[in-house]
């Protein structure tokens, strides 16, 4: 790909200890984000996904790897230089009944970044936050009023205004429309995709939803236990996955058309999922797997480019 690379993730690692196991919730990440592109990252709950957003952020502290923003690295910097990067670096959260503080208002949600970047004040601080409000879809006449009189697509819509506060570049946007109604969720999808064009922006898209994936993001990676088993442009995963866990995945979206929809294969997965807990010799996928070999199941598959611009670990390929 050619566009510039913004964001270089390079065998990213985020394990927590558990009384005396460790937890491998991000486990050997590897990818790139360009300038402008969404990079959609879809699979199971549990899977790793919010971890390695959060990680991406330092919101997580990473027990291994390297996160370049811009060249930079992230995980070189002091916490002091850390706040510096936290103004190209926001999040929007998954809740948004719980991400917002119920004692504050709307302006003073919005206004805090701005407070503690020291960014505006006064009469500027005001008009910052009511061009916010008005930039996401909502009355500035509103900023007085609290979270709980919100409904919560509205709430979801004053988080996007916080990220937005301090100018960033790179937002994660960790399932930002899981908790919204369905009517709902095409509007903030909307108007997502309407700021990064305005803004520039530059997002990572968490969520479970693999049609609104499709939509929003240019490429699309898929993660299962800690690990990226496929990655590859949107419309090319979509239409030719190549992994088996891609595979069942996409065979689960239902197709609007009822004869279709009775007529086509679904792949069901059988076996248990191993638990983040154990180390795994082979291929992380091979005790659900319907093609698995023994060859799968004591050798781990290298990562691999297919085709132009799509990768995945399986042997089978």
């Amino acid at each position: 790909m050619n566009e510039q690379v913004f964001i270089e993730v390079q065998n990213l690692k985020k394990y927590f200890s558990t009384s005396k196991q460790i937890l491998r919730a991000v486990d050997d990440v590897s990818f790139t984000i360009s300038k402008g592109e969404t990079l959609g990252l879809v699979g199971e709950s549990g899977c790793g996904k919010s971890t390695l957003g959060r990680s991406l952020l330092r919101l997580e502290e990473p027990t291994a790897g390297k996160i370049f923003i811009d060249g930079q690295n992230l995980l070189a910097q002091s916490q002091k230089q850390l706040k510096f990067f936290r103004r190209n670096l926001q999040m929007i959260f998954q809740d948004p009944y719980a991400s917002l503080n119920p004692r504050m208002t709307a302006k003073e949600i919005i206004a805090e970044p701005l407070d503690i970047h020291k960014l505006a004040s006064g009469k500027e601080r005001t008009r910052r936050v009511e061009e916010l409000l008005e930039l996401v879809g909502l009355e500035s006449s509103s900023s007085n009023r609290f979270p709980h009189e919100f409904s919560g697509g509205q709430r979801q819509r004053i988080g996007i205004a916080r990220a937005l506060a301090v100018s960033p570049q790179f937002i994660v946007c960790d399932e930002p429309i899981s908790a919204l109604d369905v009517s709902v969720q095409a509007q903030i999808i909307n108007l997502l995709k309407r700021l990064q064009i305005e803004m520039g922006l530059t997002y990572l898209f968490i969520a479970h939803d693999l049609s609104m994936v499709k939509y929003l993001s240019k490429r699309v990676a898929v993660m299962y236990l800690g690990h990226i088993v496929e990655l590859g442009i949107s419309e090319d995963l979509y239409a030719h996955p190549m992994h088996p866990y891609t595979q069942a995945l996409l065979s689960a979206i239902p197709i609007p058309d009822p004869k279709i929809e009775r007529l086509r294969s679904r792949i069901v997965l059988k076996g248990e999922i191993p638990s983040p807990l154990h180390s795994l010799q082979g291929c992380i996928f091979s005790s659900r797997c319907p093609h698995a070999t023994e060859r799968c199941k004591i050798e781990r598959p290298a990562w691999k480019e297919v085709t132009p611009n799509h990768f995945t670990a399986c042997h089978l390929l």
